[in-house]
This record gives C-alpha cells, structure tokens and sequence, in this order.
C-alpha cells in the first residue's frame, strides 16, 4: 500500500478498530490524528536502533515490522513481529526514554507516527483524547507486568529446572516485554 493512497476516511476507521483508540470519540481521533504523520518503510528498512532518542509511537497501519535486541557478542536477536493495528514506542512518548529494540520492516509498511513532542502539547493542552491515550498506554503497560511479573514467579516456583533453562525463559521474557519501549 502506497501511503499517499490512504484517505483520511481509511485512517478513521481504521483507528476506530485499534483496540488503544477504542475509548476514543470520533471527534478525539480527530484531534490525534492532527498531529499523526504517515511513514512508508521498504523491505528491510530500519525504522530505529536500540539506542535512538525515543522521539514517537506508531501504529503499524499496513505491513509488518520485526523488533530485534542486541543480544551476546552485539548479535541482534528477533523477538517479535508485528502488524496491523500493533503499536509500539509508547514508553518512549511517555517519559522519552532511548529505544530498547531495533524495529526494522519486513515487507512492504506503513506506520501511523506520533511525535513525542506535539503528543506532549496536546497533553498540557488538557486534550481529553491524548489523556484518554495515556491511560490505554498504561492498561497496556499494567497488563504486560502482570504476565511478565505472573511468569516470573511460575519460574521461581518451578525449583526443577536447572539454571541455564531458567535463564534462557528469563531472556525470552525481558526480550518479550519489552517491546513497547
């Protein structure tokens, strides 16, 4: 899909049916979307790199990207894929923080991107979609610790396992969980 395509109507809707705007008033997306920036990304681009200033969050609109971590010896390491209506980065429009994982495309993508710093303006502004945001951001934030902190004692329960397997579940789950960031 060409990003110069979509309508603004395709973007709507589609927002409508992306469970973090799902508490949004049509007239709220309205107001996100004033600041939201359309990204197409080739076959192998790099979006970011572990590491990069924390500078937006995204909504994959079409297409898929793979988040890699840089693991032992500077290997990068896939952990996750992600598509349609996934996002991503929204620790980073929270509290600016540097990216954790490498976010590369796959196939052909458009992202949905919305920057830190008029995210940030809407906020102080009172905006009550950017605030309604904020609090989907942190039920996901809250259910991703929950599983991670639920998984976590499952482990240290488990006294069986010897440690090499326990540190390999404990690498897949810090690598699982933070893909937000």
């Amino acid at each position: 899909m060409d990003a110069s395509d979509i309508t603004l109507e395709q973007i709507l809707t589609f927002l409508l049916e992306a469970p973090l705007f799902g508490d949004l008033s049509p007239e709220g997306i309205a107001d996100i979307v004033k600041i939201m920036q359309i990204q197409h990304l080739s076959p192998g681009q790099t979006l970011f790199q572990q590491g990069d200033v924390g500078d937006a969050w995204y909504v994959v609109f079409d297409g898929e990207v793979e988040v890699s971590r840089e693991g032992a010896h500077r290997r990068m390491r896939p952990v996750a894929r992600m598509g349609a209506r996934a996002c991503f980065g929204e620790m980073a429009v929270l509290d600016g923080s540097p990216r954790s994982a490498t976010v590369e495309a796959v196939e052909e993508t458009v992202l949905l991107r919305f920057p830190r710093g008029a995210f940030q303006e809407l906020l102080s502004e009172g905006n009550l979609a950017a605030h309604q945001l904020v609090l989907g951001m942190a039920r996901v934030l809250c259910e991703r610790q929950r599983r991670l902190t639920g998984e976590v004692h499952g482990m240290l329960d488990d006294s069986e396992e010897d440690p090499a397997t326990i540190r390999r579940r404990m690498q897949r789950l810090v690598d699982a969980y933070q893909v937000s960031e």
